[in-house]
Order: structure tokens, then C-alpha cells, then sequence
């Protein structure tokens, strides 16, 4: 169970770093304003990421950064059920 803990939050990590790339990405093509939004609404960077991937040469970290959600959602949902399941009698 402590390796999965290990795997979440390397998965939350890379999330994190990939979110903080587009991010800066964003600020630099849009601005301030919408570079603040992306901030605040992190789904926001994410779907722009998505839109300008080809333009920006994004592609490769859009597809890091999906995988990374995906991987963090199983893992989290897995690491859950296994502790769930300890505290059962």
C-alpha cells in the first residue's frame, strides 16, 4: 500500500509540473488575464493546452499531462478501495 501512495503522488507531482509548463505557456501567448484564469481554473489551462497543442508543440505534454490525471484517478481510486477494505472486519 505504500508503494501506491508513492505512485499517487508521484502521478500528483507530475501533474503538477505539467500544469505549471502549459501554465507558463499560457501567460506567455495570452496574458495576464487569461494567463490569471488558468491559474485559478486549472481545467481552463488544461483545454487551452488541448486547443493550441499543434501551434505551441504541446503535443507530447498534453499526452504526459492526460495520462498523468488518468493514472492519478485509478491509482487514488485502487489506493482507496485498498484501504477500505483493511478497516472491514
Amino acid at each position: 500500500m505504500t508503494f501506491l501512495m508513492i505512485l499517487v503522488g508521484l502521478a500528483a507531482l507530475a501533474n503538477l509540473v505539467l500544469f505549471i509548463f502549459v501554465l507558463i505557456k499560457l501567460f506567455q501567448n495570452e496574458g495576464v488575464g487569461k494567463g490569471i484564469l488558468g491559474l485559478i481554473c486549472s481545467i481552463y489551462t488544461f483545454i487551452w493546452g488541448w486547443m493550441k497543442h499543434k501551434e505551441l508543440n504541446l503535443t507530447k505534454i498534453m499526452i504526459a499531462w492526460s495520462a498523468a490525471i488518468v493514472l492519478q484517478m485509478i491509482l487514488g481510486t485502487l489506493l482507496q478501495q485498498m484501504a477500505q477494505a483493511q478497516m472491514m472486519p
